[in-house]
């Protein structure tokens, strides 16, 4: 569990990370540099599941070292998917996106964080997100380090 004091809001328990693949964590099927380890560490604090429509094939070849658990879909219905995904899990929910078919899993999850990366963020995405970053990597080590989010989202 990662647990997050935020001055002006109610603490967050987060048990869960769900994380979008290509685009969030991969870009053209593979995982960004500095990803895989960063995942691995959280995945030794909370249930870490990478939720895709393995566009490329290469989720299970790139995520299964990462000791998470990888949740595939068909193409269409993505969006739904993801939202009924995030409202089934016990507990707070994390997410990491980009995508059009985030914005309802971001809309139902205690903390939301949105990736802007090699493959661009679809721009609606933006107010359903807590925090916007530039990459994985810094999306993951807020959460790694959550003084991070602490001084971001304080009112």
């Amino acid at each position: 569990m990662i647990g997050i004091d935020i001055p002006g809001f109610e603490p967050l328990s987060i048990e869960h990370v769900l994380l979008d693949y290509n685009g969030t964590l991969a870009v053209d099927g593979m995982l960004v540099p500095g990803a895989a380890e960063l995942v691995s560490r959280l995945a030794q604090q909370v249930h870490v599941t990478v939720l895709t429509a393995d566009t490329y094939g290469t989720v299970r070849q790139q995520c299964s070292p990462l000791g998470v658990e990888v949740q595939t879909f068909p193409k269409a219905g993505a969006a739904e998917f993801k939202m009924s995904y995030a409202q089934g899990l016990e507990g707070d929910v994390a997410c990491l996106g980009n995508g059009r078919n985030d914005a309802d899993m971001f809309s139902c999850a205690a903390l939301s964080i949105v990736i802007l990366d090699g493959e661009g963020m679809w721009a609606g995405l933006l107010p359903h997100a807590d925090i916007l970053v530039r990459s994985a990597v810094e999306g993951l080590a807020l959460l790694l380090n959550t003084d991070r989010i602490r001084a971001t989202l304080r009112s």
